[in-house]
């Protein structure tokens, strides 16, 4: 028995001495610089887009991996990792496939212009695969990792705004997401977590924002073309609404809202400029920074800078892309009131109008102007159209003060008169 044991541990011992061998020189075979290059090359000619790699490394124990270190993407703007390591099963390895069990991605910068030109150079050098496109996420033969881990992961979107990302996401076997959370540690959404949970064909969301909450659900779908989609419902409460804009503040307050949002995934390299979503919402304790429209009022649309402050302000917002419109705008508080629409472009111009009626107690009688809406989202404006201008000049002619607002609203009911 004994003559047995120490036969058998002298063969672990052979087994393990060779399997570190093994190691050691396919380690030294992956690190050269020959195989650096040529791994290098054959990447940069399957993406379309040059790929320099600072250092390859393999190790079998305790579980196989393969990680490169110091990963430049030169598409512009350029895409940097520090380290990528890929783990494959053992299993599937022993009968020559390779599966990922967990990828992991740490101290990457991934602008997002990045990923739309890394996109279009691979759909150039691959012309043949834009059939794929139109496929949903689960009809793909890649095989995705079971795993996918991201550390202090650098989102940059396109005005160079940045958010380090913590993010562990668990797929499933056709290829979507089971389990995923999201932490935001640094940069405009700091603070931010999000949960996503899979149960048949439908997610989950549980996420803290702005000092509140936002839940609900998202599901797969496909429109009359097939191309793949995402749509959804989520409730939104108690958030700081300024969150949203950040790091402008042109409105603060706490935001109550139900979305419903359709995002296409045939291309997802643009899924920002083409998700669209529709919100009906109330933002109690508003403030409106950067316009007090009580003093607009007074002085026929000629005010700037300022602040409004509201007990309530609800509407509807529908965005499209980076453009949005608020519509159907109720403010009310004691001193005012005022309904209009505004829209916004994907440079964040506003245009639009307001009309914004003040109590007795503030203007000694009642009075109401219409107002157009300008600016930008950072610095918004309001000023009279022409035809309520002209209004105005005559009202204040007839009644200086009073007359004034009184002429704008009268001007505005007769813009025939003095053109648009």
């Amino acid at each position: 028995m004994n003559r047995a044991l120490k036969w058998l541990f002298i063969v672990v011992v052979a087994l393990a001495v060779l399997a570190g061998a093994i190691a050691f020189a396919l380690n030294a075979w992956v690190g050269s610089d020959d195989f650096r290059v040529r791994v290098g090359r054959e990447i940069s000619a399957a993406v379309g887009v040059p790929v320099e790699l600072g250092a390859l490394s393999v190790s079998v124990w305790p579980l196989p991996a393969v990680a490169v270190e110091r990963v430049q993407v030169r598409s512009t703007p350029p895409l940097s990792f520090e380290r990528i390591e890929a783990r494959p099963q053992w299993a599937p390895l022993l009968q020559k496939k390779i599966e990922i069990s967990t990828l992991y991605v740490r101290n990457a910068v991934v602008p997002q212009e990045a990923i739309a030109a890394v996109g279009a150079a691979f759909r150039k050098a691959h012309p043949e695969d834009k059939a794929q496109k139109n496929k949903a996420p689960s009809d793909t033969a890649v095989s995705l990792p079971e795993r996918i881990v991201l550390d202090k992961v650098t989102w940059v979107d396109t005005k160079g705004q940045r958010n380090v990302i913590d993010a562990t996401a668990h797929i499933d076997s056709d290829g979507l997401p089971g389990l995923v959370d999201i932490g935001v540690a640094d940069g405009r959404w700091k603070g931010v977590q999000v949960k996503l949970q899979r149960s048949a064909n439908q997610w989950t969301l549980n996420g803290a924002i702005g000092g509140g909450t936002i839940k609900g659900h998202f599901q797969t779908a496909k429109n009359a073309k097939g191309d793949p989609l995402l749509e959804g419902e989520f409730d939104t409460a108690g958030v700081e609404v300024s969150t949203f804009t950040a790091p402008s503040r042109t409105l603060t307050g706490t935001l109550e809202a139900h979305t419903s949002v359709q995002v296409n995934l045939r291309d997802l390299a643009a899924v920002a400029d083409v998700a669209q979503s529709q919100t009906k919402f109330t933002v109690r304790n508003a403030v409106l920074h950067g316009i007090d429209l009580a003093q607009a009022v007074k002085t026929v649309g000629m005010n700037r800078g300022g602040e409004t402050h509201m007990d309530t302000l609800a509407g509807q917002l529908a965005t499209h892309g980076r453009g949005a419109d608020l519509q159907n705008l109720v403010a009310s508080s004691g001193a005012l009131s005022a309904t209009g629409n505004v829209a916004m472009n994907r440079d964040k111009h506003l245009s639009g109008s307001v009309n914004v009626n003040l109590a007795q107690k503030v203007a000694g009688t009642a009075l109401g102007v219409p107002l157009e809406v300008g600016g930008t989202l950072d610095a918004p404006s309001v000023t009279l159209s022409r035809s309520a201008l002209a209004g105005a000049a005559i009202g204040t002619l007839i009644a200086p003060g009073i007359g004034t607002g009184v002429g704008a609203k009268l001007g505005e009911s007769l813009k025939g008169l003095f053109g648009k």
